[in-house]
Formats: C-alpha cells, structure tokens, sequence
C-alpha cells in the first residue's frame, strides 16, 4: 500500500499523509464473525475516569480474530483483504474447505486467492501456520504464542515481526522488535512473515477533528495548570514546572522502571534496548 496525500486546499490537508486503502475490500464485514463494542469514555464501573483524554469518537464493530489457528492440516483460500478499525495491521478473510470462515492478521505480500494452511508438515511460506520447532531460524514470524494454545499475542500490530534465532533444549529463542531476547516453549504456534501495513508509522494525523475521530479527546498540559491540578502548574508567567518532568501523580517520566517482577521473568535472556 502506497502513501497518500493531499493538495493544500487547507492548512489541514497540507501536512496529512494518510494510507492508500483503494485495494481493500470496500464493503461491510462479514457479519456473523462481528459484535458489538461499548464506549467506556475512559471510565470504570464506577463512573470515575480511570483513562484520560478518551471519549467520543467512531462507532464501530469489534471483529472476531482467530489467534488460535486451531484447524489443522486444512487448507483455506483467502476472500479478501479488509480495514480494522481495532487494529494498525489489516485482516484477511479466509474460507476452509468445509466453508468455514475466520478472520487472520493478514501478513504482508499474502494477496486475494492465496491457499494457507495451519499444522504439521506445512511448506514454510507467507501466511502458514506451525510450531516454533518447525520453523528454520532466521525466519521472520508474527503472532506467537506465549503459552501453548492460548493464542497468539507477540508481534500483532502493522509491520511487526520477531526473529527466530534457534533453539535451546524444550524452547525456541526469539528476537523481539524492541531489541529483547527471550526464550518460548517450542510448540507454541507462530505465523510466517510479517504484519501487513508496514506504512502505519508514517501516517500524519493532519489536524485534531483526525484524533476526535478516534476518540481521543485534548490534553492540557502540566504547566498550563494550577498547582492544585498538576506537579507543574503554578508559576509567575510561563515557567517549566520548576521540577523534573513527573506525572499528574507525582511518577518520573524520566525513565523510572514500572514493570513489577512475574514468573515468565526466567525466559527473558537479554532485556530490551533502552531509550535515549
């Protein structure tokens, strides 16, 4: 899919850089692989806003994805190619041959009337579906599994992949994109190749009725505020806060390590790159 952009009819128009959608399926979703979603608007079941700056925005249908690639050693022809508005990457429409119908993370380069297949002894090919023990190293996968039939959950957004590098014992060891190394159980399931839209990260909103649409609402920053409101707030004329940058409740934003010990802790061999 190729960038699009606009003549400057308006200020607005002249920075947006959307992405082409003139080859996806044009139509609604298929019906009964949809359900209905609610608007929280950022509140619990209490009424109170536990996440800020959302409200509003596009309704729309949640679609019914299949992490799971359960039905094996079927093979299933690809419909279409559709938009998810819960998504960066786009899915796929496939029909098995006993005329089933899922939805998949549809992976880059796999086209209309392609045949995948999920299970044991599969050709290693965009789209098919396997454990980690089959698949040679170096091969770029996406949607793997963290624990054996539970469904994928690593590398499901646009452009995203991890890397096989080998094996170690009962566990595969997989590169992540944030530089992490960690070890997988080696029958969890992995697709080959990589999430489609790799051109999401250069999309350009354009102007702030873009981000309304999506249901994101303004945010007033720190140093507009009072002291009352926010660590920064307060101040003779425009001051920076006077403090280091911290959140609304007082947490550094300067890099303060969050993540809170767990179990799967053991199977992380090197940790992720850190920011500058």
């Amino acid at each position: 899919m190729a960038l699009k952009t606009f003549k400057p009819y308006t200020k607005s128009t002249r920075g947006t850089v959307i992405v082409d959608k003139s080859l996806l399926w044009k139509g609604s979703p298929y019906k009964p692989l949809t359900k209905g979603q609610n608007s929280t608007g950022g509140r619990n079941n209490y009424g109170r806003i536990t996440s800020r700056h959302k409200g509003g925005g596009a309704k729309h249908k949640f679609r019914i994805i299949d992490f799971f690639r359960k039905k094996k050693n079927m093979k299933a022809e690809i419909e279409r190619i559709e938009y998810d508005p819960n998504r960066t990457g786009y899915i796929a429409l496939i029909k098995y041959e006993d005329k089933e119908r899922n939805y998949i993370i549809c992976p880059q380069g796999l086209k209309i009337g392609d045949k995948i297949e999920s299970g044991k002894n599969v050709e290693i090919k965009i789209g098919n579906c396997m454990e980690l023990r089959d698949i040679p190293p170096g091969t770029s996968i996406h949607n793997v599994e963290l624990v054996p039939g539970n469904g994928g959950k690593l590398a499901r957004s646009a452009g995203s992949s991890v890397t096989l590098s080998g094996y170690d014992g009962d566990y595969a060891i997989i590169k992540l994109a944030s530089g992490e190394t960690r070890k997988v159980r080696s029958e969890c399931l992995a697709t080959i190749g990589v999430v489609s839209n790799p051109d999401q990260k250069n999309i350009k909103i354009g102007k702030a009725g873009r981000n309304r649409w999506r249901g994101k609402r303004p945010q007033s920053r720190g140093v507009a505020m009072n002291p009352v409101d926010h660590p920064h707030g307060g101040g003779e004329g425009k001051t920076s806060g006077g403090r280091s940058p911290v959140s609304p409740w007082g947490q550094s934003a300067k890099g303060l390590k969050t993540r809170k010990p767990k179990r799967s802790d053991k199977f992380i061999i090197t940790r992720r790159k850190k920011r500058k």
